[in-house]
C-alpha cells in the first residue's frame, strides 16, 4: 500500500497505517506532533500505537530542533540478527536446554554481569573505538555519572519487557540468531534527565503536550543532549554487539561438531536521531519505533513472540524518510493483555517456541500484538523481503 495523507496543522501527516484502525488516543499524538514550530514531515508507520509524548511508530523530521520523547526513553534501542551454516537437521529434538545455556551467557531482566565483559575475548567483536568510546562517558550529564559501575556491568544484557534472544528458521531451513535489546538503564535515565530539561526551557511553554518539549539548534542545552544522545545510541549498538558475541559463542560451543560458520551481521537501531538531508534541507530525523530503510539498506522487522520476524531490505523511499516499521507493534497495552490473556492461553499461542509460559510474560503474548504478515504488507513500497524467519527458541526478560 502506498500511504494515506491526512492535514496536519505545520505538515501533513503521512501514514503507512489504516487511519481508521489507529486509536483516538495515538492519533491525537500525531496531530499534536504536526503543530511543532519545527516540524518539516511526519511519517507514521503500520506498526504505530500510543506513546510518551509522540507514538511509537513515527517518523519526525525537523529543521534546527529535536525533540527528545519523539527519540524514545530507550535510547538506541534495535536488533541484530545474523545467519549461521546450522540448518534445521542440526537442532536438538529438546530445546530446552540450548535455552538455559543463552540464558546462562546473557543476564536478562534488571540481571547483570557480574564483572564487565571483556570484548576482547569475543569472536569478531568491533573493538576499535571501545576505549574512546567510555572515555567519552566523563562529558556525558552529571545526574547519571553516578550509574557508570552499574552502565558497565549491564553492557551485554538483555533487559525485559519485549526485548529478546531468539534462535529462528527460515524458509531454506537456515538457523539465524537474533537479538531485540538497547541501552538498558543508562540509556532511560539520559532520556528523562534530558526530556525533564526540555520542558524548562522558556520556548516549550505553552506546546499543546509538555512531553513534546524540544531543544534548539545552536544552544547549550542542545549540544549537551546531543552528546549524551549519540553515546547511548553507541552504548545500545555495542550492547547488541556483546549480546551477539556471547550468544555465538555459546552456539560454538553447543555445536562443536558443526564448526558453525556465521553471515555478516545485520544491525538497526529503532529509537534513534539521525542527521539527514531531504529537498536541500538538513533534518533532524527522530525514528521511534521506526528503522532506516534507505535504498539497499538492510533491516530487520519482528513480530511477536509466536508468530516469526523478517529481514528485509530499504527500497529508498522519500516520502517515508526512508524508513520502515520496527515491529508488528501493540494493539493492546500491557495492562490490558494481562486482564485478556491468561497462561494456558499463551501456552497456546507460543506451541512449538521454547520460551517462558508463564504470567510474568503473559503482557509479551502474541495476541497483544498486530498481525506482523499484515504490517509487511502495509510497506511494500517501503521494504522488499528478504527472509521470513519462525522462531523456535525465544528468551525474554
Amino acid at each position: 500500500m502506498s500511504y494515506v495523507e491526512i492535514p496536519g496543522a505545520k505538515v501533513p501527516i503521512r501514514m503507512w497505517a489504516d487511519p481508521a484502525t489507529v486509536d483516538g488516543g495515538a492519533m491525537q499524538q500525531l496531530h499534536n506532533v504536526a503543530t511543532l514550530p519545527w516540524i518539516k514531515g511526519l511519517a507514521v508507520m503500520p506498526d504505530v500505537h500510543y506513546g510518551k509524548g509522540a507514538t511509537v511508530g513515527s517518523v519526525i523530521a525537523m529543521h534546527g530542533a529535536v525533540c527528545p520523547a519523539a527519540v524514545g526513553v530507550d535510547i538506541g534501542c534495535g536488533m541484530s540478527a545474523v545467519k549461521t551454516s546450522l540448518t534445521a537437521n542440526d537442532l536438538p529434538g529438546d530445546l530446552s536446554r540450548l535455552r538455559s545455556k543463552i540464558e546462562q551467557a546473557i543476564p536478562v531482566g534488571r540481571g547483570m554481569h557480574d564483572d564487565a565483559v571483556d570484548p576482547g575475548r569475543l569472536h569478531g567483536f568491533p573493538t576499535a573505538g571501545w576505549g574512546e568510546f567510555w572515555g567519552r562517558f566523563d562529558g556525558v550529564a552529571e545526574a547519571v555519572k553516578f550509574r557508570q559501575e552499574r552502565a558497565i556491568k549491564q553492557m551485554g544484557t538483555l533487559g525485559s519487557g519485549n526485548h529478546f534472544v531468539e534462535f529462528c528458521i527460515d524458509q531454506s531451513d537456515s538457523v539465524w540468531l537474533m537479538l531485540h535489546s538497547g541501552s538498558r538503564n543508562i540509556g532511560k535515565e539520559l532520556a528523562d534527565h534530558h526530556i525533564g530539561q526540555a520542558q524548562k526551557l522558556p520556548h516549550n511553554q505553552g506546546l499543546v503536550d509538555r512531553d513534546l518539549a524540544v531543544f534548539i539548534a545552536d544552544t547549550p542545552q542542545m549540544a549537551a543532549y546531543r552528546n549524551d544522545l549519540f553515546w547511548a545510541q553507541e552504548y545500545a549498538k555495542y550492547n547488541r554487539a556483546i549480546m551477539m558475541g556471547l550468544f555465538q559463542d555459546v552456539v560454538r560451543k553447543e555445536f562443536k561438531k558443526a564448526r558453525v560458520t556465521f553471515d555478516d551481521v545485520i544491525s538497526c537501531h529503532h529509537n534513534y536521531v539521525a542527521e539527514e538531508q531531504y529537498d536541500g534541507m538538513d533534518l533532524l530525523v527522530t525514528r521511534k519505533g521506526a528503522i532506516r530503510a534507505g535504498s539497499g539498506d538492510f533491516g530487520i522487522i519482528p513480530g511477536s513472540m509466536g508468530t516469526g520476524s523478517y529481514i528485509v531490505k530499504g527500497l529508498g523511499n522519500a516520502a517515508s524518510f526512508n524508513s520502515a516499521s520496527h515491529g508488528a507493534g501493540r494493539k493492546m497495552s500491557r495492562n490490558a493483555a494481562k486482564r485478556r490473556f491468561s497462561t494456558q492461553d499463551l501456552e497456546e499461542q507460543t506451541r512449538g517456541v521454547e520460551c517462558r509460559k508463564d504470567s510474568g510474560v503473559v503482557d509479551e503474548i502474541p495476541g497483544a500484538y498486530k498481525p506482523i504478515e499484515k504490517v509487511i504488507d502495509q510497506q511494500r513500497d517501503l521494504v522488499e523481503v528478504v527472509a521470513k524467519l519462525k522462531q523456535v527458541i525465544c528468551v525474554k526478560g
